[in-house]
């Protein structure tokens, strides 16, 4: 840069000279000058006003001040013991420097005061002589002349600061003593203690700020930046060096960037002290070149790791020729720094990147947020790539290729040429030392310079991991990029983790998520630095003295793992290439590479302890084992191709080798087989149906046989191949592994248990075509142990978090029965499970032991551990008895519960008609109602529906239960259904043919009982009808004549009768045709339906006893509803409005790149919009649900008011769309459900706005409405204060009642319940759940989040009288890579239980994965926000509240007489 300057060197030497030789004294014996300079200086030191008051100077003319000064001058050389005199020379010239100041002291002589610049120059020469180290001095002769030093250098600074007199003649003369200063001081080889020692530091910071000022007032010409270059050059060895070389510099750019970049920069944060390092008034042009030039100041920094380059000064030449035994310059000892001096300015380079990347100095690289303004990689690089490049090439492979080379060149040249290099410097080794490491002492290995090359490749990370998206970055800089990696990541044979290796993998973490052209070529270097950190609990350190953090260095490797877990499948057989290995030897396929990926997954999350980390390996577990099943669901054709039973089995060896590969070694070993496994190997690729109700085991699914002409060991070899890491072998390792390390390892941690049974839940979704059914036992089994185990903790240990794990762990089993039902056609497993559902519901199981008398439930006492956990237990019962093999039902998966009610049954009644069928109320008053166990309301219809044909005692029945609406219809049939066909009676007969055939009649004896009854023994039932004399000596004559009578007129008045009838017109002679009676059509089929039910069941009860009468709370089966209240269909609608499963709400946007505000967003789901859409973007959205028509969905629509309307109920018509994007909730929305959950997707448009603040104004939503929409119910408390001080204690744990101990029922727990007919303020805001798709990734750090809120209402938000917040809002931010894969970013509210599995931020995910595991993600999260809140209901509780309100609000009190009468009354 100045290179065709001239350098000021020679000037600073000629002036130190001159200053030294300056004084006449010099001509005289030293003890002579002594005498004079002692009374001179004594008489001059009195004016100054140190011990007495200051008076004018005496001196008056040029002369005398010249001759004054000359003494001066000669007393700053004497010997340090004359330490008074000296301080007086000191005292003096401090004193008339003032000259320059705007009020100069009253002792400075006038001659000065008008000459000041002059003077002022003399005066700084001279104080040269007060630098020059004495010889032989003790340690504190030399602390008083420190003394002296940094009172001088303090006047001379306070000068420059204030002065405004001085001119640029005077600032030159100041940089070079400044400068001279420092060469006497810092140039000689470093002593411990002596003077320049102690002011090295001072010095230097002198220089520097003077410098900078300087830089202000009178910019220092190029010669003189040449010469504080060399000078800095000579001064390497010292540490201060580089620490003020990086405090200038941090200073310098943190001033650059506020006028480059602008106040939104972030600011970089300096020491206070070193932010006022920088003088007021400096301009940005200023900055700029001063910066640059700073920068450049010391040269290149690898040179401080060449001892030989560092010590060729003429200082060190003396050393080593003064030496007593003789030494080489590069082993003076002061060297040994050089490695820690090479760290520090790595760090100083390091902490400049830092800056201009907006990173924190203290960061660690990962997950830090890089400002949107910062500069290019390209920029940064072009500054400082040469010092980054070659730092990190520093031990390695072509460092040590480069220094033979420079050696072999050196060889060659003859000595002079060498020393014509050296400028004249004298050399006392021969030209091969140069390079010679044997000469190093052994702290000046090359080896020793590690840490300041790990801190140069990390930087270096650091730049290429800030490329923004699009960003072009030159391939020279990539190709010396990869070589420096690859060689820093080459592993030892001891496989220990050195400096280089951690600093690389601290800094990595987005490496692969970039798009950065080839860098997958650095994979297997990769993997193998993974293979040395994870697998291993205690990690080997090439030396003790690293300092990181290994849990963020094993957080760090992670990342880099969830980055590259779904590149094997993705690229499968592509090449990756060596980068210094041309031929093909060593090249890798990517498929190779997923065994070592998973080896490493699985060890990893075996002996990770930390819990982020933990819950980072099991998001990316689960998305290893999707990742696999999905491909060989697609890819591998397991879904569609049906192969035949005599296919070869090679091919379905080659498809297993595509999803296992464990090495080269496995092709070779199917090939090897091919020839004996023949036609006699079957593969079945299954022809699975894929549905959701596929419940085939693993025996429908042959899986490979290996014929019996095969080698027992090559068919374990071959197995071990084929099989190691497909779908269902990933499926057993991650199932067992994590089932065993949540039982032993992570059942008291609540955030990793969470992830694990996250994870659980997730892999049994999975359809694996050779699933085994003992695995699947085997997973329940140790979810139902852990469930115990969790129970059976001691109560202290009892609290919110373990609750919530509990009832988490009973969602997972719930997944896992409805995916694999025939788990309970398994006695052991189905017992396992009810123990697990009874202990949940009661507190303790019926039998502890297999040997235990089992314990009957009224024997028992409800102890619940809370009632969190009843409600899931009995959650997970009712899906048992319910639903587990019959989800999804005839109604789809929309809906749990039937579709009919009142209306849509009165329908298909003829007695309804059709004009009167237009009200639900009336429909309603054709039925009655009945609430039985206070938690089931029993609506009966007992008019047939349209069977008049057949008429038979029918009853409809619609109940309604926590855990939804069921229809059934009932008939009392005296025959079987095949049978009731056939006709018995005609519509008229007529008479049969008359027999003229008169047949005999024998007379014969009647006989009322056998002839030989007589002979038979009696027994005491013969007896038991007393005969007529036993009556008459019982109740006399005179009452068995009595009965005679009786019977005598009886007999009398029947032959009257007779005689009456036969002369009548209806006598047997007069008689009709007999016609059969008519159909009877009026049943009391609800009666016998309540009656056969045992709801009616009056001999278990004794009528006398209140506490058994029909009439009697809360005893009594049944209660009877008042329907004729006009408000008793509004409440029937709310509580079937209540949804029996949780629903939740995804809101989509795309984001294009450089888009900030809500409405260029929601623009872009526009039809105009649309179509340049990333056409992955529509296929991500297709894999999220299924499209629905909202006006013919009966589930959640992701709005309140037509959320769970029955089907056919008419809805907006709304003009038809062509965007097949168009899911915003007017028309269409995506929509996905299971057992418990339901989802929608909803792309939000302008219509959204429009319709939430019409709905807001409107006011048309109104809180009651929508009370039983509410996404987060709260248990609260229907009392004041003391409701609320009782529902504390128990949030937690069940108090029971004590009262009713001896009551043989048992005790139901209490239940806090719900005001649910008024909204109540939510502890917690409902979560939004945002899904955005980037097409340029730094686009999230400006996404309008709070803008966009007013998109996403749901009608919801008016009951919670609370609306959601930014802060509270979940942002799944997907941006897609130029390589086809996605990367995720994971936003939002900071929190214990903030994010779930799977997606974990910074993972890259496989496009046929995205939709499964975002929708897995979002449903996680909805779920972990309800555990997290304490006043949450689940959606049985609520609708049970709602029953109970209903019943408070509609029962009528009948007494068992009143019931009976009821029921035999017609409904209207």
């Amino acid at each position: 840069m100045y290179s065709e300057w001239a350098s000021l060197s020679a000037q600073i030497t000629a002036n130190s000279c001159g200053a030294q030789c300056f004084s006449v004294l010099n001509k005289f014996p030293a003890s002579a000058g002594r005498e004079v300079v002692v009374s001179v200086v004594k008489q001059l030191g009195t004016n100054l006003g140190i011990t007495q008051n200051a008076e004018p100077s005496h001196l008056v003319k040029d002369e005398e001040v010249k001759w004054c000064m000359d003494v001066i001058c000669f007393g700053l050389s004497l010997p340090l013991q004359e330490h008074e005199t000296i301080k007086d020379c000191v005292n003096v010239y401090c004193e008339w420097l003032t000259a320059l100041h705007p009020q100069p002291r009253i002792s400075v002589p006038k001659p000065i005061c008008e000459d000041a610049n002059l003077y002022a120059r003399q005066i700084i020469n001279h104080f040269h002589n007060l630098f020059v180290p004495r010889q032989g001095e003790s340690a504190d002769t030399i602390k008083r002349q420190a003394v002296l030093c940094h009172r001088v250098l303090r006047t001379l600074q306070q000068t420059a600061q204030i002065s405004q007199l001085m001119d640029r003649q005077t600032w030159d003369t100041l940089l070079l003593f400044l400068l001279a200063i420092n060469e006497i001081l810092l140039a000689p080889p470093t002593v411990k203690d002596d003077v320049g020692d102690q002011l090295c530091e001072r010095v230097l910071s002198v220089l520097f700020e003077v410098w900078l000022l300087a830089c202000v007032r009178s910019f220092p010409s190029p010669s003189m930046w040449k010469t504080l270059q060399e000078s800095c050059a000579m001064w390497r060895h010292r540490v201060a060096l580089v620490d003020q070389w990086n405090r200038v510099n941090l200073a310098l750019t943190a001033r650059l960037l506020e006028f480059s970049y602008g106040p939104a920069f972030p600011q970089l944060k300096n020491a206070d002290e070193d932010g006022q390092l920088i003088p007021i008034g400096m301009s940005n042009d200023c900055v700029a070149q001063t910066w640059y030039r700073f920068l450049r100041m010391i040269g290149n920094p690898t040179a401080l790791c060449s001892p030989h380059i560092i010590s060729k000064s003429s200082h060190f030449v003396q050393w080593a020729l003064t030496h007593e035994k003789g030494a080489e310059t590069h082993q003076h000892p002061c060297l040994q720094q050089l490695p820690q001096i090479f760290l520090n300015a790595m760090k100083g380079i390091s902490s400049q990147v830092d800056a201009f990347l907006a990173l924190p100095l203290t960061s660690m690289g990962a997950g830090v947020e890089l400002a949107v303004a910062r500069p290019k990689c390209n920029s940064i690089l072009h500054v400082f790539h040469e010092w980054l490049f070659e730092a990190a090439h520093i031990g390695g492979d072509t460092w040590r290729q480069n220094r033979k080379k420079q050696a072999c060149e050196a060889s060659k040249r003859p000595s002079s040429m060498i020393m014509e290099h050296r400028k004249g410097s004298i050399s006392l080794s021969q030209p091969n030392s140069l390079n010679d490491p044997q000469s190093l002492p052994p702290t000046l290995t090359i080896d020793k310079y590690e840490s300041g090359r790990a801190e140069a490749i990390g930087t270096l990370c650091k730049i290429f991991c800030a490329k923004k998206t699009g960003e072009e970055i030159l391939p020279v800089y990539l190709a010396r990029f990869y070589m420096a990696l690859q060689q820093c990541l080459k592993i030892t044979e001891s496989r220990e983790c050195d400096e280089t290796l951690a600093s690389i993998l601290l800094h990595s973490s987005d490496l692969f998520r970039l798009d950065l052209d080839g860098i997958n070529v650095l994979l297997p270097g990769f993997i193998a630095a993974l293979e040395i950190v994870l697998p291993d609990k205690d990690l080997k350190l090439k030396t003790q003295s690293m300092v990181f953090n290994r849990t963020e260095l094993r957080r760090s490797a992670i990342n880099i793992l969830l980055s590259i877990m779904v590149l094997p499948l993705h690229y499968q057989t592509l090449p990756i290439r060596d980068l210094t290995c041309e031929s093909s030897e060593k090249m890798f396929t990517f498929i190779q590479l997923k065994s070592r990926l998973m080896n490493i997954l699985m060890n990893a999350l075996q002996v990770e302890t930390d819990a982020q980390n933990t819950h980072m390996l099991l998001g990316g577990l689960l998305l290893c084992v999707q990742d696999a099943v999905t491909f060989e669901e697609t890819e591998l054709g397991g879904g569609n191709a049906n192969l035949s039973q005599n296919s070869s089995g090679v091919q379905h060896h080659d498809a297993n080798l595509l999803s296992s590969a464990c090495s080269e070694r496995s092709a070779s070993l199917v090939s090897a087989g091919t020839a004996s496994l023949g036609g006699q190997t079957t593969a079945t690729m299954g022809a699975g149906s894929g549905s959701i109700r596929d419940t085939a085991s693993a025996h429908d699914y042959p899986s490979l046989t290996i014929s019996d002409d095969m080698s027992f060991e090559f068919g374990q070899e071959l197995e071990g191949v084929t099989t190691y890491d497909n779908a269902h072998a990933l499926f057993v390792r991650a199932t067992y592994l994590v089932c065993h390390r949540l039982i032993s390892s992570w059942k008291t941690d609540l955030n990793v248990s969470l992830a694990a049974l996250e994870l659980l839940s997730g892999l049994a979704r999975l359809h694996i075509r050779e699933t085994d059914a003992l695995e699947c036992k085997r997973a329940v089994k140790w979810i139902c142990d852990y469930i115990c185990y969790q129970c059976s903790r001691p109560p202290p240990a009892h609290s919110k978090d373990l609750h919530s794990t509990i009832v988490a762990a009973f969602q997972c089993t719930a997944a896992w029965l409805m995916q694999h039902p025939y788990l309970l056609q398994d006695k052991d497993c189905l017992q396992t499970v009810l123990e697990v559902v009874e202990l949940g519901i009661s507190g303790t199981k019926s039998q502890s032991k297999g040997t235990d008398i089992p314990k009957f439930k009224d024997e028992k006492e409800l102890k619940p551990a809370s009632m969190r956990v009843r409600d899931a237990a009995e959650n997970l019962l009712t899906i048992i008895l319910e639903q587990v093999g019959y989800f999804p039902s005839e109604c789809g998966p929309e809906s749990i519960s039937s579709l009919l009610d009142e209306l849509a049954l009165m329908k298909h009644c003829n007695s309804m008609v059709p004009a009167a069928a237009a009200s639900s109320e009336q429909a309603i008053a054709k039925f009655k109602y009945f609430v039985t166990e206070n938690s089931t309301i029993l609506a009966l219809l007992e008019e047939p529906l349209g069977n008049d044909q057949d008429p038979q005692p029918t009853v409809t029945l619609l109940i309604r239960g926590p855990f939804g609406r069921h229809a059934w219809t009932m008939q009392l049939r005296h025959l079987p259904r095949s049978k009731s066909g056939i006709k018995y009676h005609a519509i008229n007969p007529g008479r049969p043919i008359p027999m003229n055939d008169v047949t005999q009649r024998l007379d014969s004896e009647q006989k009322n009982f056998p002839d030989g009854v007589d002979k038979v023994q009696p027994c005491v039932a013969d007896y038991s009808i007393p005969t007529i004399e036993q009556m008459r000596e019982q109740y006399g004559t005179a009452v068995i004549r009595e009965l005679e009578s009786l019977l005598e007129n009886q007999s009398i008045h029947e032959k009257l009768a007779w005689a009456e009838a036969d002369t009548s017109a209806d006598s047997l002679s007069h008689a009709q045709e007999c016609v059969p009676p008519t159909v009877c059509h009026e049943f009391h089929a609800a009666r016998l339906f309540l009656s056969h039910f045992g709801f009616l069941g009056f001999e278990t009860r004794n009528p006398q006893n209140p506490a058994e009468a029909l009439g009697n709370p809360p005893q009594r089966p049944l209660i009877v509803l008042d329907t004729k209240s006009a408000a008793f269909a509004a409440d029937l609608d709310r509580l079937d409005k209540l949804s029996a499963r949780t629903h939740d709400s995804v809101y989509v946007f795309y984001v294009k790149s450089g888009q900030t505000s809500a409405q260029q967003i929601i623009a872009n789901m526009g039809e105009e919009s649309s179509a340049s859409h990333d056409p992955h973007f529509a296929s991500m959205l297709q894999t999220l649900g299924w499209p629905v028509q909202v006006s013919e969905h009966s589930g959640w629509t992701g709005f309140a008011h037509n959320s769970w309307s029955l089907k056919g109920t008419p809805e907006e018509q709304l003009k038809s769309t062509a965007n097949e994007l168009n899911y915003n909730g007017s028309q269409r929305v995506l929509y996905w459900a299971d057992v418990s959950s339901e989802i929608a997707f909803v792309v939000p448009t302008t219509w959204n706005l429009r319709y939430n603040s019409d709905t807001c104004d409107s006011g048309s939503i109104s809180s009651t409405d929508q009370i039983g929409s509410s996404n987060v119910w709260t248990r609260g408390e229907a009392d004041s204060a003391a409701g609320l001080a009782k529902s504390k204690s128990r949030n937690l744990s069940l108090e029971l009642d004590t009262n009713r101990r001896d009551v043989k029922e048992p005790v139901p727990p209490t239940r806090r319940k719900g005001n649910v007919t008024k909204p109540t303020l939510l502890a917690q805001a409902p979560a939004k759940i945002f899904l955005v798709w980037l097409e340029s990734y730094e686009d999230y750090l400006n996404f309008p989040l709070e803008d966009l809120l007013a998109y996403t209402r749901t009608g919801e938000e008016l009951q919670t009288q609370q609306l959601p917040r930014a802060s509270d809002c979940h942002v799944i931010f997907v941006h897609s890579l130029l390589s086809g894969l996605l990367r995720v970013k994971l936003q939002g509210p900071p929190g214990r239980m903030s994010f779930a599995t799977p997606l974990v931020d910074g993972m890259v995910l496989s496009r046929r994965v995205v939709g499964n595991l975002v929708r897995q993600t979002a449903l996680n999260i909805s779920r972990r926000r309800r555990l997290d809140n304490d006043n949450y209901q689940p959606p049985h509780v609520r609708r049970r509240l709602k029953v109970q309100d209903i019943v408070q609000k509609y029962k009528m009190d009948l007494s068992e007489a009143d019931l009976l009468a009821h029921l035999f009354q017609r409904a209207i």
